[in-house]
């Protein structure tokens, strides 16, 4: 049986994001969240009928709704602080600061930096995973010929037991037929 969905929300910049979920975790989940909303009181559970209507026709999606229109949400923006009028000091800031941009802007500008030594520390990097490559490519080879040599020598030893094992088939033989002789 499938449980009962329920709605969840929490805002989402000027808008509020609606959820149809079975519980808070998979309406954690639907929102994306890495933390519990639920745990540091942004988000709650929705009782309004009207607020309801619309997750609970699709389930498991987000649904966006407005906080209210444009203007409502001008409207409660802070007032703007009133500006005072500049002093007669405030006035003579903005010369200096325009003298002093005069002279740095006639200072010549600074030499690009050099990239040498970034160029020559990855070079010197290049190298040594040249070498690397070719240190590894040696031991593949050494290692490819110690196994060789190895089933080689596991093949000399199978012919060389099994030629040792006919010989002591051989003579195991000979032995009983010596003794089934001496018994009679």
């Amino acid at each position: 049986m499938a449980r009962k969905l329920k709605v969840f929300r929490t805002p989402a910049g000027f808008h509020d994001a609606y959820v149809a979920a079975p519980s808070r975790k998979a309406a954690l989940a639907a929102w994306g969240a890495d933390a519990d909303l639920f745990a540091r009181g942004v988000a709650e559970e929705v009782t309004d009928a009207a607020l309801m209507e619309e997750p609970l026709a699709c389930p498991g999606e987000v649904v966006r709704r407005s906080r209210g229109s444009a203007a409502e949400q001008l409207a409660a923006l802070p007032p703007d602080r009133p500006k005072r009028a500049r002093t007669a000091a405030e006035e003579e800031v903005p010369r200096r600061k325009a003298t002093a941009r005069a002279k740095v802007a006639k200072e010549p500008p600074a030499p690009r930096p050099s990239r040498a030594e970034l160029e020559a520390a990855e070079a010197a990097l290049e190298q040594e995973d040249a070498r690397r490559r070719d240190e590894e490519k040696a031991l593949a080879e050494r290692q490819a010929a110690l196994d060789r040599q190895r089933r080689e020598a596991g093949r000399r030893h199978e012919r060389e037991r099994a030629r040792l094992d006919d010989a002591r088939v051989r003579a195991a033989e000979a032995y009983a037929a010596s003794v089934e002789k001496w018994r009679r």
